[in-house]
């Protein structure tokens, strides 16, 4: 058996952090002399050790460590480390796209010396939105639900045999913005206005269109904003979003494009 020190050592982990697996019950010492308090630890849970700290490295927390190690279902800690894989891949393309943004920043203000610049270069019309008539679906609902409230959306369109136009949007009800929780109108558009669930009539409308992930859509709204009040307009209803490039074309988030629309009225 190996002492704490040695088993230290050798898994390349402080005596400390083993202490405090011990306290918790992620890995406690194969043995603990009753009249030293010395901790002794087998060669085999040197594996276990080793397989702590990958874990980490995958980055599971301490308590989904210990139901991992806790599990003997093979599928289902090969299901763990699947979802976690895909938990990685999203972390890395949101990265990617933060780092693709903050190198756009960093041109434009070397372009011009204006740290804030990069928030000026919306065009931005003023004129009618377009005539939508669209299946819909109205909730309180998490920015993140948008997939699942599109996808019932999209199985209503074989059932009540209608014909997508290709428009895909958005609609925001609420005075304030909440990312967990707002009053949102999800769409897409249809080409038979009698079986329309929601019918958005045409409307004099500031418009701009967003390049790059909806993570930096505030951008847009603020720029939209600006150019309201500074033009005299007031804002005349909810505003929306029309969703004409995506991910679903295969695209980079930056790449992406969004059009977006807000009433307005003198």
């Amino acid at each position: 058996m190996l002492q704490i020190g040695e088993f230290s050592k050798t898994c390349q982990v402080s005596v400390k952090t083993l202490h405090h697996y011990d306290k918790i019950g992620l890995l406690k010492p194969a043995r603990v002399d009753a009249e030293t308090g010395y901790r002794y630890y087998t060669a085999a849970q040197i594996d276990t050790m080793n397989m702590i700290g990958r874990l980490k490295r995958y980055g599971f927390s301490l308590d989904e460590i210990q139901q991992f190690l806790a599990q003997d279902n093979t599928q289902q800690r090969l299901n763990a480390l699947r979802q976690r894989k895909q938990q990685l891949k999203g972390e890395a393309q949101t990265l990617h796209t933060i780092l693709s943004e903050l190198q756009t920043h960093i041109s434009i203000f070397e372009r011009t010396g204006d740290i804030m610049s990069y928030q000026k270069n919306y065009h931005i019309t003023l004129g009618q939105s377009p005539q939508i008539g669209a299946l819909a679906h109205r909730a309180v609902m998490a920015v993140d639900d948008f997939g699942k409230y599109y996808h019932s959306l999209y199985e209503r369109v074989p059932a009540e045999r209608v014909t997508p136009t290709g428009i895909v949007g958005a609609r925001y009800f609420d005075e304030e913005f909440n990312h967990d929780a707002t009053d949102i109108e999800v769409f897409i558009g249809i080409r038979e206005p009698d079986k329309a669930d929601t019918l958005i009539a045409p409307t004099d409308c500031a418009m701009t269109t967003h390049h790059g992930a909806y993570s930096t859509l505030s951008e847009a709204y603020g720029a939209l904003v600006s150019w309201i009040l500074a033009n005299g307009y007031q804002i005349a209803g909810a505003p929306f979003e029309l969703y004409t490039k995506t991910q679903f074309d295969a695209l980079a988030p930056e790449d992406w494009e969004t059009d977006i629309y807000f009433p307005v009225k003198k």
